[in-house]
């Protein structure tokens, strides 16, 4: 589906900055390993090990950055997570910064976050030295549906940042935040060259994979609003707890470029962890 050159991480650490990845330079492109993983619900242990296997396997083949889906640790509107998840920074960021230290390579990943009383929706950005780069929080958690009482806190707008990192400037969504046009202006007035967003993109299985055409069409408003490519990472499996019981995660991740052409979509219904090579920087 796409050609692949060599790229060496080494290369990209050394040379890639962010006034580099500005329209009209001549910018190297960068291995993203879009990680689209079975996820059971609150099966941390082992969703943890499929994260690190996949984070193997993005390394084997020379990535720069490893995404994953939204919620990926416990599962999406999964109610155990009030009483599983963690804090952030807290022991799982602290397992996943070590497996970033170990292969070399970002981590963005989607998990919950316990803050108190309160559950998050959150993604986070670990950088290859295992330091947290950046944390965002769901804003738009579709309370209007019901999925999952308690529900979510919901992420503020103001609190959305785009960080410098050696393949550039780099922002998070999560799924529903690129619904809104205001999020997605909100994040491209910070001028990223990349925005990484994990999605559960859950539906009926009868629907898959009509539906994953529904996730091209939002990854790809993505990219054009926002102005840079947009990852769209979804997982594979059903939600077994909650109102949401028995719909289906159908995979179909969504690579788009700046100006929201498909510029790949991973499998229906698998696992699969597959490397693309994309050009960051803006369209503008």
């Amino acid at each position: 589906m796409i050609t692949f050159t060599t790229c060496l991480l080494a290369a990209l650490v050394g040379s890639a900055v962010p006034n580099e990845t500005s329209a009209g330079k001549d910018v190297k492109p960068v291995r993203v390993a879009v990680c689209q993983v079975f996820c059971i619900d609150s099966d941390a242990e082992g969703n943890f090990r499929r994260v690190a296997y996949a984070v193997e396997e993005a390394a084997r083949q020379g990535a720069a950055v490893a995404c994953f889906p939204e919620s990926v640790i416990l599962g999406w509107i999964n109610p155990e997570a009030h009483q599983l998840a963690e804090p952030i920074p807290g022991p799982m960021t602290q397992r996943l910064a070590e497996l970033a230290r170990k292969h070399q390579l970002m981590i963005c990943i989607g998990m919950d976050e316990k803050d108190g009383d309160k559950l998050y929706d959150s993604a986070v950005l670990i950088g290859a030295d295992g330091k947290l780069l950046a944390k965002h929080r769901k804003m738009n958690n579709l309370h209007h549906a019901k999925l999952m009482e308690p529900p979510y806190a919901d992420g503020k707008p103001e609190d959305i940042t785009v960080v410098d990192t050696p393949i550039g400037r780099v922002g998070l969504l999560i799924c529903a935040d690129t619904f809104e046009v205001e999020f997605l202006e909100k994040v491209a007035g910070q001028r990223p060259d990349l925005l990484l967003v994990p999605y559960g993109w859950a539906a009926d299985k009868e629907q898959w994979p009509g539906h994953g055409k529904e996730l091209e069409k939002v990854v790809c408003r993505a990219a054009k609003v926002v102005g840079c490519p947009v990852v769209g990472t979804d997982c594979v499996g059903m939600i077994s707890r909650g109102p949401w019981k028995g719909k289906t995660y159908g995979g179909l991740s969504v690579v788009a470029d700046r100006d929201g052409n498909v510029l790949g979509v991973l499998r229906d219904r698998d696992a699969e962890v597959r490397i693309f090579e994309i050009r960051p920087g803006r369209g503008d």
